[in-house]
């Protein structure tokens, strides 16, 4: 694998502590900004659909600008808008800064994709993606838990200044290691790259990737309150907890990432259906400290066992336009972030409880799956682009009638 490939898996693990580390955070942040903790989960919220407006946006918007520039300027958005919310004298600067931060980091998703993909072989797109993504597997195991550390003793504010801290490393990693990639024969056009979006199994990647996502993060992003409110754990565990869905995560990716070239579907399916399960049993046994923490550690494994088949399934479906590509599944995540955070919220606000928010993510998970399903049943679009999409080594062509 080309060390770019891992230079890239590194900067996501700074991006992965930022987006992810509010949910360790919830408790001690509502006490300080005066909120609700449902209000305070809009955060996850705020920047997931930061993420969804920013990946194709951002895409769009640099299409015809050196790609490595491109990565340097967004980590230094990024970086610039974790100072920003660290400094927040309100909850309402607060969600901007988590928005700006968001476009930036949904653009680097975007654009950091494309150049990993470009930079292996086709029967490789999976392993490659594996790797940015246990750099957001990584980020659960030790970034995450160590943020809520940071939240109990120093103020949930010192996270947001290590997180600006792990972005200059970063910002530094890419200019030293990331190598300029050579310019294609001809720039692409963001019109050729839109005709992906008449391809409606693009689509249907693009739901069962949301409704994944909204499964995973409508439990994720209150396992916090769950487990000290439910199960009855003490708040000094919920770091712990937190390291061991990393480190769930980290096996799952790892494991997908080795199976989803060979087996994409079969992945999917996997995958997804084994998170329905582990999310209604959590729902029943909640107030089991011991069964909470080890559904937790399972839902680790099966939702990022998905990740690099789901990721890999959107860039052969979607082969004409790289970029956007990467964009799409980007958004199609955060789509899923910002619905699972919501519609968990609605049910805590409607006093239904913890163990209804993970029946909530179940039902998600099932939908993802029979859309999945329906995406097999269907087969390939019949109309498809007959533009050359050129990444900076893997020419491709697809054609229409």
């Amino acid at each position: 694998m080309p060390v770019a490939v891992h230079v890239l898996g590194l900067s996501v693990f700074a991006l992965g502590t930022s987006e992810f580390m509010l949910s360790g955070l919830l408790q001690p942040l509502a006490r300080d900004m005066g909120v609700s903790i449902p209000r305070a989960g809009l955060l996850v919220s705020a920047f997931a659909i930061g993420m969804v407006v920013g990946a194709p946006v951002l895409a769009a918007a640099t299409l015809r600008l050196p790609r490595r520039t491109t990565l340097v300027g967004l980590l230094a958005v990024f970086g610039l808008g974790q100072v920003a919310g660290a400094l927040a004298p309100s909850y309402w600067v607060l969600f901007a800064s988590r928005v700006v931060s968001a476009l930036a980091c949904a653009g680097f998703w975007a654009v950091g994709s494309a150049v990993a993909v470009s930079l292996v072989p086709v029967t490789a797109r999976a392993r490659a993606m594996s790797v940015m993504i246990g750099g957001l597997s990584i980020a659960n195991i030790a970034g995450v838990p160590a943020g809520a550390l940071l939240g109990q003793h120093a103020g949930w504010r010192a996270a947001f200044w290590a997180v600006a801290a792990l972005s200059a490393l970063g910002l530094a990693g890419v200019i030293a290691l990331v190598p300029a990639t050579a310019a294609a024969r001809q720039a692409p056009r963001l019109r050729d790259e839109l005709v992906i979006y008449r391809d409606r199994q693009v689509w249907l990647s693009l739901a069962t990737t949301a409704l994944n996502g909204g499964a995973v993060f409508c439990l994720f992003s209150y396992l916090a309150p769950l487990l000290t409110e439910t199960s009855g754990l003490a708040e000094g565990w919920v770091p712990t907890v937190l390291a061991l869905f990393g480190v769930g995560a980290l096996i799952g990716t790892t494991v997908g990432g080795r199976i989803a070239d060979a087996r994409l579907m079969g992945t999917i399916y996997g995958g997804i259906a084994a998170s329905a399960m582990v999310l209604a049993v959590l729902a029943v046994t909640a107030r089991q400290p011991a069964a909470a923490v080890t559904a937790a550690v399972l839902l680790g494994i099966t939702a990022f066992t998905t990740a690099p088949a789901l990721n890999a399934r959107m860039f052969n479906v979607a082969e004409a336009a790289p970029t956007l590509a990467g964009a799409t599944t980007t958004a199609a995540f955060n789509i899923g972030n910002t619905l699972g955070p919501w519609l968990g919220g609605l049910v805590i606000s409607a006093g239904w409880g913890y163990p209804a928010v993970a029946w909530t993510a179940c039902a998600l998970a099932l939908l993802a799956l029979a859309i999945a399903a329906l995406s097999s049943r269907l087969g390939p679009s019949p109309t498809v682009s007959r533009v050359v999409a050129r990444s900076e080594n893997h020419p491709t062509t697809v054609r229409t009638p």
